[in-house]
C-alpha cells in the first residue's frame, strides 16, 4: 500500500523563486492543487458554493437546463445536483481547460444524483445555451476578455426562461484608490493567515495580472441591465470578492 504524500495536494506552485513568472493557466499542475488554492485564496468560497446549491434548488424548473459555465472541478455543479428537486432537469458543465474537464468528470461520476450532469470541453463564448432556468458563472467572467463580456451576459440572458436565475461570482475592485488598496491588503492578510508566504503572494500576483481583469461592481450591474435582467442584487461580499443574483 502506498502512503500519500501529505504535501501532494497542497498549493506550492509559487513557493520557490522563479526567474520569470509565467502567466497563470488552468493546467494539470493547477488542477492537482486547485481545491487547496481556492480554499486559501478566495474568502467565503464554501459559503458561495453552498448558496449556489440552495439557489438552484429554489429556481430550477422542470424540463429545463442548468448551466455551470467555467465549471473547473465541478464544485458548483455538485452543489446544485444535491439540491435540485425539479423533474427532468439536466446540468451542463462547460470548461475550456482539458485538464479541468478530465478531473471534473471524475468528481461528478463519484457522486450519484437524480439530476444528470454532462461535463463538456468547450468555449463558453460560443457554446449554445437554451431553455435554462439557472446559469452559474462562478469566478469565470474575470478571465474573459473585457470586450467580450457584454455579449456573454447577453447570451446568458437570452438562454434563460422567464423567471430564470443567473448567479455571478467575481473578484472586483473599488473605484476609490484608498479603498481599493485596503481591500487588496485585507485579501493579502487572508492569504498570509492561510499560510502563503510573501514570495507566493507576489509571484501569484505577477502570474495572474495579465490573465485576470476584474471589473467594478457598477460595470457588472450595467451589463445586466442592458442584457434585460429585471432584478439584480449582490448577496455576498468579503473583501474584494462578491457574488450576485440576477433574475430574468
Amino acid at each position: 500500500m502506498s502512503i500519500k504524500d501529505p504535501q501532494q495536494d497542497t498549493d506550492l506552485i509559487y513557493s520557490k523563486p522563479q526567474v520569470k513568472v509565467a502567466d497563470f493557466q488552468f493546467d494539470a499542475q493547477v488542477v492537482e492543487v486547485f481545491p487547496d488554492m481556492i480554499k486559501r485564496s478566495v474568502p467565503g468560497y464554501n459559503t458561495i458554493i453552498d448558496t449556489i446549491g440552495n439557489l438552484a434548488g429554489r429556481y430550477a424548473k422542470d424540463n429545463t437546463n442548468i448551466y455551470d459555465l467555467g465549471c473547473s472541478l465541478g464544485a458548483a455543479s455538485l452543489a446544485m445536483r444535491r439540491s435540485i428537486q425539479a423533474k427532468d432537469c439536466k446540468i451542463i458543465a462547460i470548461d475550456n481547460s482539458e485538464d479541468m474537464v478530465d478531473r471534473c468528470k471524475i468528481h461528478i461520476n463519484a457522486f450519484k444524483g437524480d439530476t444528470p450532469c454532462e461535463v463538456k470541453l468547450g468555449d463558453i463564448l460560443t457554446e449554445p445555451m437554451e431553455n435554462a432556468s439557472v446559469i452559474v458563472l462562478n469566478f469565470t467572467l474575470q478571465f474573459i476578455a473585457p470586450e467580450k463580456r457584454a455579449q456573454l451576459i447577453e447570451n446568458i440572458s437570452k438562454a434563460l426562461v422567464p423567471g430564470g436565475l443567473f448567479i455571478l461570482s467575481e473578484k472586483i475592485y473599488d473605484q476609490d484608490p484608498v479603498c481599493k488598496e485596503l481591500l487588496n491588503e485585507l485579501h493579502h492578510d487572508f492569504k498570509r493567515a492561510n499560510g502563503y508566504s510573501e514570495l507566493e503572494i507576489a509571484q501569484k500576483r505577477s502570474a495572474i495580472e495579465n490573465v485576470m481583469k476584474p471589473d467594478h461592481l457598477s460595470n457588472h450591474l450595467q451589463r445586466l441591465q442592458q442584457a434585460g435582467f429585471s432584478h439584480a442584487t449582490p448577496w455576498f461580499q468579503c473583501f474584494n470578492f462578491f457574488s450576485l443574483v440576477a433574475i430574468k
